[in-house]
């Protein structure tokens, strides 16, 4: 046994058999000579102590390694023995280890697809097909680093908002792999990596804006250069402040014209009632039943609802002078006219079927309006009084 080195392993002979030379200052390290004349350095080492099993782990062949290379990641391996892990286990793992895109794949049918609702589901889809790069899906699951993922938001800074709801997903699917023991517990890579600041939008119509709206609705329907489904769906979201889709998958077995309401069996949270004012109702009472089609807005295809609205909304917003105007923002508007009247903040979340208090508390800073009026009305019948007890 001596010290194996460039000489020795030169000097090391072919046999019938495998020849072994094993190295005396690093136990364990070894240099295998095969019948064919092939050299082949490794370690062996015991699993468990001293009375473990034996194994060996290849470290490369003579030629594409070094004796000197070699020595060294045989110290590096025996180093993780030293620690309690065993080496060959960790690289069969690593050989069997699932892709990120087969396991992205997984999480979209074994958890998306389950666990949320259909529009929740498709948008993680068009989020992961369009913006997670190939080369990071081609990676092994456990080779993903934080600076992988760090890049990957950087890469998306021109489209912040997208870019952090990337990151959310990214994070909830990590969390997935490791609660399915694809990962190690605790080693998410998209944690700590910071999102971009957002500005929040909130557009709210003015009565005047509201009164150019109303004047292009009438005006595109008495020259109906939009289907009155159209219309209807506009004036609807204007009227009740409800969502786009509660509207456009809006079926008549949901209208309690009695009730004045809309009773929807599922929203973004949940069951939903959705109360209906006298213009609302009209405007159902008002709008054509399409035979055999159980949608109240009806699009072109036989018993389909209307999915898009975008290309009218444009039109019609253009029309009204309204052009930095989204459909959302009449869901805004909604809240701003019945925080304008006074009701609170619980009582318009109920209206707009907020499930958090927080997210109705965006509209805190128009409370303030009608209070200010409150205050100038009160101070000037004070002052008033108080000049004439003067006089």
């Amino acid at each position: 046994m001596s010290k194996i080195t460039k000489r020795i392993v030169d000097s090391a002979n072919a046999s019938a058999k495998d020849q072994y030379v094993w190295d005396s200052d690093l136990p364990g390290f070894g240099l295998k000579v095969t019948p064919a004349g092939r050299k082949v350095y490794l370690l062996q080492y015991r699993v468990d102590g001293r009375n473990g099993r034996t194994r060996r782990v290849t470290i490369g062949t003579h030629g594409v390694l070094t004796a000197d290379q070699a020595r060294s990641e045989a110290q590096a391996l025996s180093r993780q023995i030293a620690r309690g892990e065993d080496p060959l286990a960790t690289r069969d793992m690593k050989r069997n280890e699932k892709t990120t895109g087969t396991l992205v794949d997984q999480f979209l049918q074994e958890h998306v697809d389950i666990k949320l609702k259909d529009r929740s589901s498709a948008e993680y889809r068009r989020m992961i097909d369009k913006l997670l790069p190939s080369a990071l899906l081609r990676k092994p699951i456990g080779e993903i680093t934080r600076p992988d993922i760090s890049r990957l938001q950087q890469s998306l800074s021109a489209t912040p908002y997208q870019a952090n709801r990337l990151l959310a997903v990214l994070r909830k699917f990590f969390n997935w792999c490791e609660k399915n023991g694809y990962r190690p517990d605790h080693s998410n890579p998209a944690y700590l990596v910071d999102k971009f600041a957002e500005k929040r939008r909130e557009r709210f119509l003015s009565e005047l804006e509201l009164a150019n709206l109303g004047e292009a609705l009438a005006s595109a329907e008495k020259d109906k250069r939009h289907s009155p489904y159209v219309i209807a769906a506009v004036r609807l979201l204007a009227l009740t402040g409800a969502r786009l889709n509660e509207i456009l998958s809006l079926e008549w077995a949901w209208v309690d014209f009695d009730a004045r309401c809309l009773r929807l069996p599922d929203s973004k949270t949940g069951a939903k009632t959705v109360y209906l004012n006298p213009p609302a109702l009209q405007v159902l009472a008002d709008l054509p039943r399409m035979e055999g089609n159980p949608f109240v807005i009806c699009g072109e295809r036989k018993c389909a609802h209307l999915v898009n609205l975008q290309k009218p909304w444009s039109a019609i917003r253009s029309n009204a002078g309204l052009a930095d105007a989204r459909i959302h923002d009449l869901r805004h508007s909604f809240a701003s006219i019945a925080v304008a009247s006074g009701m609170s903040l619980p009582l318009i979340g109920a209206l707009l079927g907020h499930s958090q208090p927080q997210t109705t508390a965006r509209y805190a800073h128009l409370s303030e309006d009608p209070l200010h009026k409150a205050a100038g009305v009160v101070g000037l019948r004070l002052s008033g009084a108080m000049a004439r007890q003067g006089g």
